[in-house]
Order: C-alpha cells, then sequence, then structure tokens
C-alpha cells in the first residue's frame, strides 16, 4: 500500500495567535494547542534543541488539517515574506471556499493581502493567492457552478 490519506499540512510561524486567528476567519476549527520538545521532535526534525509551540486546526469538513509550529529553539530563520510563487520549495495552501470576495474582505484585516486579483478560469472558479501569516500563500477557489 502507498499512503492512507494525507494528514496535515505544517507551516512555521513567528505569531501563533495571529496565525489561529487568521485561519479560524478562514473557517477552520482549533483541535489544540500544545507544545512538543525533545528526543522524538529532534529526531524527526532533524533539529537539535527543537521546542515548538504548535496548533492543529482542521477544516470544517474533518478531511484536512494544517499544522502551525511557532519554534522557541532553535531560532527561527526568517526568510523574505513576499517570496514570488514560483520559488523552487514554496507552496500554497488552496481551501474551496463559498465566496472568494467575501473570504477576502474578512481575512484582509487579519493580514491577508492578494498576490495578484481575483481571476476567473472559464465559467468554472473564480481563483485568487493572498499572502497570510508570516507570508503564507493561501489559495482560494470558489466553484462558480454556471455562475455567469
Amino acid at each position: 500500500m502507498a499512503i492512507q490519506r494525507m494528514d496535515n499540512v505544517g507551516i512555521v510561524v513567528e505569531d501563533l495567535d495571529a496565525a489561529i486567528a487568521f485561519f479560524r476567519e478562514l473557517g477552520m476549527e482549533l483541535e489544540g494547542k500544545g507544545e512538543v520538545q525533545g528526543g522524538f521532535a529532534e529526531q524527526c526534525t532533524g533539529l537539535e534543541g527543537t521546542h515548538c509551540e504548535i496548533a492543529m486546526l482542521r477544516t470544517p469538513d474533518g478531511h484536512s488539517r494544517l499544522e502551525l509550529a511557532k519554534y522557541l529553539s532553535p531560532a527561527l530563520i526568517d526568510a523574505p515574506r513576499d517570496r514570488p510563487h514560483n520559488v523552487l520549495g514554496t507552496h500554497r495552501v488552496m481551501f474551496a471556499v463559498d465566496d472568494v470576495e467575501d473570504t477576502v474582505a474578512r481575512l484582509r484585516p487579519l493580514g491577508g493581502e492578494l498576490v495578484g486579483s481575483i481571476a476567473r478560469f472559464e465559467d468554472t472558479y473564480l481563483l485568487c493567492y493572498l499572502r497570510g501569516p508570516d507570508g503564507v500563500i493561501v489559495g482560494l477557489a470558489e466553484e462558480l457552478g454556471g455562475k455567469s
């Protein structure tokens, strides 16, 4: 057997509370918060002295999760937060939403900033990318289903 499912996507953030607020406004539900450190964390990450605060959020359907991690040690390695989408290794997290424009409007006060603009793909989707906490690129997709 190959894989059973995708369990979660992990994102390192500087301000855990702000990131939680952003993704909760998007509609995710906070499963819990905690700290990880020591042996297994060091072994898994390959980083000596690993100590993180983490939060696990899930989508309303319960099928996808996002793990936010704030490193207490070792120190964060800061990178430009305005990286373009085509940088090697850069990724985005895409969410299906009911209303792209409303979602963007609700996320703006929490730091959400459009990367480009809201685009229409044929008569199928409205799509956009926006920067969320710490420069993370978040994609939003609204299925049009015959809307014009």
